[in-house]
């Protein structure tokens, strides 16, 4: 009976601790994600894209570079700041007033799934993404691609 009796109140302590756990579950995402920032390199490329295309390519990259590395090393900040205290709340994104809450990536880019079987929702019936011919020379038309 006693035994019964703890693993019922443990399954209780379990359900309660897990029930509601939305806000720290996406504060733990966002920080994952902006802790990567340093290797996925999107401020860098995003700041040197716009800093060519707004201020021109003589002073553009260069502020560009020392902008993306600022904003590099903030969102890897934040990022450390959002897994330490995801248990914690608020559990609204912070600092968004210098960044988005989310990761940027450069206008030229739409970041979007891989066209491989593992990925198509339809590769059981046959019709997966991915290139139509790929051992031909120049035929990069793809079916199924977004």
């Amino acid at each position: 009976m006693r035994k019964t009796l703890s693993l019922l109140s443990a399954l209780a302590l379990v359900a309660v601790l897990a029930v509601g756990c939305a806000g720290p579950e996406a504060k733990m995402g966002r920080g994952i994600a902006n802790v990567t920032e340093i290797p996925r390199m999107g401020e860098m490329n995003r700041a040197l894209e716009q800093g060519g295309v707004f201020e021109g390519p003589d002073a553009g990259f260069a502020t560009g570079f020392f902008r993306g590395v600022n904003k590099s090393l903030a969102r890897t900040g934040v990022g450390i700041y959002e897994i330490v205290t995801a248990p914690f709340p608020p559990y609204g994104p912070v600092f968004t007033d210098y960044m988005s809450p989310h990761p940027m990536y450069p206008d030229s880019y739409r970041p979007r799934l891989w066209s491989e079987s593992f990925n198509a929702t339809d590769h059981y019936s046959g019709f997966s993404g991915g290139e139509v011919a790929p051992w031909f020379p120049g035929s990069r038309f793809t079916i199924f691609d977004n």
